[in-house]
């Protein structure tokens, strides 16, 4: 069995300051790293994004942007609202800048990723 020249490093972790999921992650998402959150609608990504970056800011001191494709500024105010977080504070502190982007159906191409398998 042939075995690494590289030592093994831990992987730095980025802290989402969301109860649980930073001790199932061991520590939360990967620093400096892309992450894909995956899941049909209604099941929380958007939420999941944004209280990540509102606890980056409140926790961690980092601004965020979150780039939008499906719900509009309005909207993401009206839903993080009934969480009891002041997103719109925050957006007009310019500690979070919301970015959202209007795609036509036209200029989409879909693929299947499969996940699981």
């Amino acid at each position: 069995m042939k075995t690494s020249t590289y030592p093994a490093k831990q992987l730095q972790k980025c802290p989402t300051g969301i109860k649980g999921f930073d001790e199932i992650t061991e520590g939360g998402l990967p620093k400096n790293r892309t992450t894909l959150v995956s899941g049909s609608a209604g099941s929380g990504k958007t939420l999941f994004g944004i209280d990540f970056l509102i606890n980056g800011v409140i926790k961690f001191k980092e601004p965020g942007v979150l780039m939008s494709f499906e719900e509009t500024e309005d909207e993401l105010y009206k839903d993080v609202a009934s969480l009891n977080l002041d997103l719109h504070g925050l957006v007009s502190q310019k500690r979070i800048l919301i970015e959202h982007v209007l795609l036509e159906r036209k200029d989409i191409q879909e693929t299947d990723f499969n996940l699981e398998g």
